[in-house]
């Protein structure tokens, strides 16, 4: 069997038509940016970051000072949850059972809760997801009727502290 060879040519170059593949480009562009849909936000937390210097706040003599301290081993597991002078171990319901009963149960004292404000002092190397734990446990909850019942707002965070050598 005899197979036959075509001869080359140099004038069968191939191009590529840029001008579909631009349209193409544009039309998927546009329609991404139609079916973009904005997410609400998840969770609405009023934190204050600390200041590079103290400013000297006043704080309301009437609200005693609430500082959170929630304490790291060397691998950012949390060892300990500690509020002013309570300990709570490792259990963030228990902390949040406490919380309850400072603002008042399942009708919070709006009075109590406008002017409560709680510092939260982390370890350095504490994983993130036990600080947002902690931000749960002191903001508020959900009733079975899917009710959202608010408990301390103001969270400020302790500065940042030299990581451990």
């Amino acid at each position: 069997m005899r197979i036959r060879r075509r001869a080359s040519r140099d004038d069968d170059k191939i191009e590529l038509q840029m001008t579909p593949m631009i349209d193409i480009v544009f039309q998927m562009l546009i329609f991404f940016i139609m079916t973009f849909k904005i997410v609400s936000q998840e969770g609405d937390f009023n934190i204050k970051m600390p200041l590079a210097a103290n400013t000297g706040m006043s704080v309301d003599p009437s609200v005693p000072p609430m500082k959170l301290r929630l304490t790291a081993d060397s691998e950012g597991e949390l060892t300990g949850i500690q509020l002013n002078d309570i300990t709570f171990g490792h259990q963030f319901d228990k902390l949040h059972l406490h919380i309850i009963s400072i603002v008042g149960g399942d009708q919070p004292d709006d009075s109590f809760r406008a002017s409560a404000e709680i510092e939260i002092d982390a370890d350095y190397q504490l994983r993130y997801e036990y600080v947002i734990a902690a931000i749960t446990a002191v903001t508020g909850y959900r009733t079975p009727e899917n009710e959202i019942v608010k408990l301390i707002e103001k969270i400020r965070f302790s500065p940042p502290k030299s990581p451990p050598d």
